[in-house]
């Protein structure tokens, strides 16, 4: 599939990853994760590559999973510690809770913003009899949406709060994305997942969906099961629309 179109006729539902697609916060992920690592890699290993290593180890991950991750990937580790950890502890939840706190305080000093071509392509979708659902696997998924003041343009989200509550993985694995098709009451052939990093590439392949559309401009992202990768959705159109169900 070459043509950048979400074809109705074949596709009712849209689920979006939240961060980096519909909200601009992926940035401020990427550099609150920063700060966090570089403090505690001094001595021990180079420092968080704001792109490269936020997309391959955390994009995607509830936060202790991406700090595992990224850890292992650089041959280290550390306690888990516990929630009552002084943050920036060199434990994992201690890097989780300074993480939380400069993430929380920059969304509070300078608010959220949503991407102009996802509102619009949001708006377009829904005209055209599209459902639409975001997931996020931070806890704070549904403040950021609302925030962005595009909460009303998903008939649902699951987040973070919901994966904990589940029990849910975070990507790689397809369980987020598979939740918002349940709770659409769709299969996930007929459901297109928007994502903006390889883990979430992946999870649209593992988990059967019907069209996996990835943001950037990574070749990679093709090569692990994207079948639309493009640097912006403003190039995405919209074939179709999805016909009332009849009985």
């Amino acid at each position: 599939m070459n043509e950048p179109v979400i074809d109705l006729t074949a596709i009712s539902a849209v689920v979006f990853a939240t961060d980096g697609v519909v909200t601009d916060t992926a940035r401020g992920h990427a550099a609150a994760w920063k700060h966090v690592f570089d403090a505690f890699l001094r001595g021990r290993s180079t420092p968080f590559d704001i792109r490269d290593d936020y997309l391959r180890h955390v994009d995607g991950r509830p936060r202790l999973d991406g700090i595992r991750t990224f850890l292992a990937a650089r041959g280290l580790t550390v306690p888990e510690g516990s929630p009552d950890d002084e943050p920036g502890a060199p434990t994992v939840h201690g890097l989780g809770l300074a993480k939380d706190r400069l993430f929380v305080e920059q969304v509070d000093k300078y608010g959220v913003a949503a991407f102009p071509s996802t509102v619009a392509l949001l708006h377009e979708l829904r005209r055209r009899g599209c459902r639409t659902a975001a997931v996020s696997a931070s806890l704070h998924g549904r403040k950021l949406v609302g925030s962005a003041g595009v909460m009303h343009l998903f008939d649902l989200m699951v987040d973070g709060n919901d994966a904990a509550l589940m029990n849910l993985p975070g990507t790689p694995d397809p369980a987020l994305f598979t939740e918002a098709a349940r709770r659409l009451d769709l299969p996930a052939v007929k459901v297109a997942v928007v994502v903006s990093a390889l883990p979430g590439v992946e999870a649209g392949e593992k988990g059967g969906f019907g069209l996996v559309v990835a943001l950037g401009e990574n070749g990679e992202l093709r090569a692990r099961g994207a079948h639309l990768v493009l640097p912006d959705l403003g190039e995405l159109s919209v074939r179709g629309r999805v016909l009332p169900l009849t009985t």
